[in-house]
C-alpha cells in the first residue's frame, strides 16, 4: 500500500504524480474504516483529500505554515504528518485530537475549534515573517461556511489593505457553481498571474494616461470596459475588489488542475484566494448523500451506513426542539434563531412546523445575538439556540445589546458542561461565570429532562428581560415528561434529600452523583441534605439563609468553572450578608482546559464523582463521623 510508505511530508513528496490519484483511495478508505470505530467529522474530511495532498506535495510543512479554520478537516493533514497509526485513539482520552494541536506536532502551527479564524491568524503569521526577513508561505484553508463570519470578513479587508504574501484556500463544497469549472476560469487565472501580462498592462494604462486631453479620459473609458467584461466572466471579481488575485473556482478532486492552479497562485507576490470546489463526504455514498448528518458521526457499520447509537432515553437536544414545537403552537410570538446549527440545536423540527419563524443566520453568533435583541424589542418571543462554546463568540451582544437594554430574549444553552470527544475548544464550562455576572440576567439550570420543559415554560411566560437555560449534552435520565407545562418560581431551589449534618447545592447532571454520594454517606450515619440549585441567578436567598441559620456545612457542586461559577457566587452572598461563619466548599471544573474524551472520563479526571464527595464531605463533618 502507498500509504503505509507515507510517515513525513517528504515521503509524499518522493512519490511519482501518478501515484497520487490511488493514494488519495487509499485515504478515503482509511478514514472510512478508521471513523466507523471512533466517529468523527468524516463527511468534511473525504471532502479535502486531494487539496491536503496538493498543498503538502508542493510547498514544505513545517516551514510553510497550513492553517485549518476550525480544523476538523484536518484528518488527512495529521495522516500525511506521521499520525496515522494513532487513529485508533481518535478523539478518546488522551489519544489524538479531533482538531489541530499544536502540541502534538509541529506541522499544526494553529489549533482552533471555532470557525474564521483562520485568516486573521494567517495574517498575524505574515506580518511576523515580513518584520523577520524569512520568506515562508502562509497559506489559510477556509470553508465557505467560515468565511459568512463577521472575524473573517474583518480579516479579509485587513490583508487585502496590506497586500502581503499569502494564499487563501476557499474550500467551497456547497455552492452550486461546477459550470464555472473548466478551461475559461484556469485561463484566465494564468494569465492574471502571469508577470509579463500585468507588466504590459500596466504600460498600456500608463502610455494612455500621457496622451495630451484624451488619455486620462480613454484610460477611464478601458478601465470601465476592462471591469464590466471581468463582473461577466470572473466569479471572484468581488475578492479582487478587496485587494485579493482570484483563482478559479478549480475542481478540488482534479489532482492535476488543482496543482496547477496552485502552482499559479504562489507566483503572485500579494495575496490570493484560491477558490476550490470540493463534495463533503466524497467517495462514500451514505456521507455523498448526506454531508450534514455525516460532518460529524457516531461509530458505524461501513456497509449500510447504519449510525450506532445505544438505545435509551432522548437527548436534552431532543426535548428542548419537541417542547419548542410545542410552546411555539400556544404563543404565535416564539421564533428560534440558531448560528448555523439547526440539526445541532434540534431545531430541523421546529423549521419544518414553522418555517417563517426559523432564523440560520449562518456562522454569525454576533449577529445573531443582536439579530435576536431587535426581534425582542419589537415584541416577539426569540429563542438563541446555542452551544455553550459559541456563546463566547457574542459576549459582547448579550451584555450590550441585550441585558443592557433589558430585553426579552431567551438563551437555550445546549453543549452545558463536559461535551466527551470535541475536547476543550468546545467544552461548555464558562457560561456559568460570564453570564451570572451580567445585570438582569436570569440563568437556570435543569436536574432532568422533564424539569427542562417546564424551565421552557418559565422562559416563555417571563416577561422582564434576558433569561436562559442550559442544557448537557447526554442522554436524559428517562423520566415521564408531563403533559401540562407550569412555570417555576423565579429563584427557587428544590430540596430532594434531607439532611441536618451538612447540604450539597447540585447543579444539573451533578444531582445523581449528589444523592450517590448522600445515600453512601448516610450507611455510616452522615445525613446530607441536597438540593437541586436550578436556579444559578438568581440563587434562592431564603434557603441560603436558612442554611446558615442551622449552621450545616455546604458543598456547591457544578460542572462549569469553578472560578466564578456557581459556587463563587454562593460563598459571594454570604460574605455580602457578614455570615462569615458558613463552611463552604466549592466543586467544580479546575483552572486548566480539560481536553477530549467520554464525559465520564472528563468528570474523574476533575474529580466529579461520588467518591471525591465523601472525601469533602467527611472531612467537612469529622465530629459526626467520629460519633458515628
Amino acid at each position: 500500500m502507498l500509504l503505509e510508505q507515507i510517515q513525513q511530508p517528504d515521503d509524499l513528496k518522493r512519490l511519482a504524480f501518478e501515484q497520487l490519484e490511488p493514494l488519495a483511495a487509499e485515504i478515503r478508505q482509511f478514514l472510512v474504516e478508521k471513523l466507523s470505530v471512533t466517529g468523527g467529522h468524516l463527511a468534511p474530511n473525504l471532502g479535502v483529500v486531494e487539496l491536503t495532498l496538493a498543498l503538502h506535495y508542493l510547498f514544505d510543512s513545517p516551514r510553510d505554515k497550513f492553517i485549518f479554520d476550525v480544523g476538523h478537516q484536518s484528518y488527512v493533514h495529521k495522516i500525511l504528518t506521521g499520525r496515522m497509526n494513532q487513529f485508533d485513539t481518535l478523539r478518546k482520552y488522551k489519544g489524538l485530537c479531533g482538531f489541530v494541536k499544536r502540541s502534538e506536532s509541529e506541522h499544526d502551527v494553529w489549533e482552533a475549534g471555532h470557525s474564521s479564524t483562520s485568516l486573521s491568524a494567517a495574517m498575524g503569521m505574515a506580518v511576523s515573517r515580513d518584520l523577520q526577513g524569512k520568506s515562508n508561505r502562509v497559506i489559510a484553508m477556509i470553508g465557505d461556511g467560515a468565511l459568512t463570519g463577521g472575524m473573517a470578513l474583518e480579516a479579509l479587508n485587513h490583508i487585502g489593505h496590506e497586500r502581503r504574501k499569502l494564499m487563501v484556500v476557499l474550500n467551497d463544497n456547497e455552492m452550486s457553481i461546477a459550470p464555472n469549472v473548466g478551461a475559461l476560469s484556469n485561463y484566465l487565472a494564468r494569465i492574471r498571474s502571469d508577470r509579463h501580462y500585468v507588466k504590459a498592462k500596466e504600460e498600456v494604462e500608463q502610455l494612455l494616461k500621457k496622451i495630451p486631453a484624451i488619455g486620462g479620459t480613454l484610460a477611464k473609458t478601458v478601465e470601465r470596459l476592462k471591469d464590466s467584461f471581468k463582473y461577466l466572466v470572473v466569479p471572484g471579481v468581488w475578492f479582487e475588489e478587496l485587494g485579493f488575485t482570484y483563482f478559479g473556482p478549480v475542481d478540488g478532486h482534479n489532482l492535476s488542475l488543482l496543482m496547477e492552479t496552485l502552482k499559479q497562485a504562489d507566483k503572485v507576490n500579494g495575496p490570493v484566494v484560491v477558490h476550490v470546489i470540493t463534495l463533503k463526504g466524497k467517495g462514500y455514498s451514505p456521507a455523498e448523500a448526506d454531508s450534514h448528518k455525516w460532518h460529524g458521526i457516531s461509530p458505524y457499520k461501513i456497509e449500510s451506513g447504519q449510525v450506532l447509537k445505544p438505545v435509551g432515553p432522548p437527548m436534552y437536544t431532543e426535548v428542548f426542539g419537541s417542547t419548542l414545537i410545542e410552546l411555539a403552537a400556544q404563543d404565535k410570538r416564539v421564533v428560534a434563531i440558531t448560528p448555523a446549527m439547526p440539526g445541532g440545536s434540534g431545531l430541523l423540527g421546529f423549521a419544518k412546523a414553522y418555517p417563517e419563524r426559523m432564523f440560520d443566520v449562518g456562522i454569525a453568533e454576533q449577529h445573531a445575538a443582536t439579530f435576536s435583541a431587535g426581534l425582542a424589542s419589537e415584541g416577539l418571543k426569540p429563542v438563541f439556540a446555542v452551544y455553550s462554546t459559541f456563546l463566547q463568540r457574542a459576549y459582547d451582544q448579550v451584555v450590550h445589546d441585550i441585558c443592557r437594554a433589558n430585553l426579552n430574549v431567551t438563551f437555550a444553552i445546549d453543549r452545558a458542561g463536559f461535551v466527551g470527544p470535541d475536547g476543550e475548544t468546545h467544552q461548555g464550562v464558562y457560561d456559568i461565570a460570564y453570564l451570572r455576572s451580567i445585570p438582569n440576567m436570569v440563568v437556570m439550570m435543569p436536574k432532568d429532562e422533564n424539569e427542562l420543559r417546564h424551565m421552557m415554560k418559565t422562559a416563555l411566560d417571563y416577561e422582564d428581560g434576558p433569561i436562559a437555560y442550559r442544557y448537557p449534552r447526554i442522554n436524559g435520565l428517562g423520566v415521564p415528561l408531563d403533559e401540562q407545562l407550569t412555570a417555576i418560581p423565579i429563584g427557587t431551589w428544590e430540596t430532594l434529600r434531607h439532611g441536618q449534618d451538612a447540604a450539597i447545592l447540585a447543579v444539573g447532571p451533578m444531582i445523581p452523583i449528589a444523592l450517590e454520594a448522600a445515600e453512601t454517606l448516610a450507611k455510616e450515619g452522615v445525613q446530607v441534605r441536597v438540593v437541586n440549585a436550578r436556579f444559578i441567578k438568581p440563587m434562592d436567598e431564603a434557603m441560603l439563609n436558612q442554611l446558615a441559620k442551622e449552621d450545616i456545612p455546604v458543598l456547591t457542586l457544578e460542572e462549569g468553572a469553578v472560578m466564578g461559577g456557581f459556587g463563587s457566587g454562593v460563598l459571594e452572598y454570604y460574605s455580602l450578608h457578614n455570615h462569615y461563619g458558613m463552611r463552604v466548599k466549592t466543586i467544580g471544573v479546575p483552572d486548566y482546559f480539560v481536553e477530549h474524551g467520554s464525559v465520564g472520563q472528563q468528570r474523574e479526571e476533575v474529580g466529579l464523582t461520588a467518591e471525591r464527595l465523601v472525601s469533602e464531605l467527611t472531612a467537612l463533618v469529622p465530629r459526626k463521623r467520629q460519633r458515628a
